[in-house]
């Protein structure tokens, strides 16, 4: 039998570490397979080890954990760790959406580890539709009540032997290249000494998409989006030949189209 595992995403290291200990005791028979700091880190590492269980801490830098819930979709079983947020406990119970709160008490997490248990001994999907509807609101009223965050303006790049200051609108999309990132804008496109990582909390979220663990686009240059094999996707650009891939933990971006 194939052994349950578990991701944990919390930027407090002392509570990962007390989760991790208390699931242990709780729940020997789970692996905790990966620890994220943030939500983007918990994306790539649930995409790496396709854990069956994720512990989200609410509100993290950079992606929160509602926004990688979402990245994550129906592909585990999901428990939100939360220092009370009234909302987004609300809008949990409502949903049936597993959550603890801070600190965590192992009474309270017992609870959660023995409906979680029932949950994955049944044949049915970890979640419903339902899920997809419960997290689109909480993200909403979550983004209305963090503090926003300065977003780039300009992107500045060595061409040749010119430096130019790229306005980050005209940009088409940035893709990660080992320590580099390549920058494509209407002009051209250069090597900058930023990763990708770094460049994706630094850009307006509400412009720009993280479609892949190595490409960022601007959502105004996509023409037209795809669907293809395994749940991933591709998206045509306007007036280019370019075909970016869209990987199953960001399809959800483009269910509209």
């Amino acid at each position: 039998m194939k052994a349950l595992t578990a991701l944990i995403a919390d930027d407090e290291p002392l509570l990962r570490e007390r989760l991790v200990s208390l699931l242990a005791r709780l729940w020997p028979e789970l692996q905790v397979v990966a620890q994220a700091r943030n939500g983007r880190e918990a994306v790539e590492l649930f995409d790496q080890f396709e854990p069956q269980v994720a512990f989200l801490d609410v509100r993290m830098p950079g992606l929160n954990g509602i926004e990688a819930a979402r990245c994550m979709g129906r592909r585990a079983a999901l428990v939100f760790v939360t220092a009370f947020d009234n909302f987004a406990v609300e809008a949990f119970r409502q949903g049936a959406i597993d959550y603890v709160i801070k600190p965590i008490e192992e009474e309270r997490l017992r609870d959660t580890v023995q409906r979680l248990r029932q949950r994955l001994a049944q044949p049915t999907p970890p979640h419903t539709a339902e899920l997809d509807a419960v997290l689109e609101r909480v993200a909403g009223q979550l983004r209305q009540r963090l503090e926003p965050r300065p977003s780039l303006k300009w992107i500045k790049a060595s061409v040749g032997s010119v430096v130019r200051l790229i306005p980050v609108e005209q940009v088409v999309y940035l893709k990660s290249d080992t320590k580099y990132t390549l920058v494509v804008w209407d002009g051209g496109e250069a090597l900058i000494r930023k990763t990708i990582r770094e460049l994706a909390d630094q850009l307006d979220p509400d412009r720009f998409a993280q479609i892949h663990r190595a490409t960022i686009v601007n959502l105004s240059q996509v023409g037209q989006f795809s669907h293809g094999p395994g749940d991933s996707g591709e998206i045509e650009l306007k007036g280019r030949r370019e075909r970016l891939p869209v990987s199953r933990s960001y399809v959800h971006l483009f269910r509209q189209m």
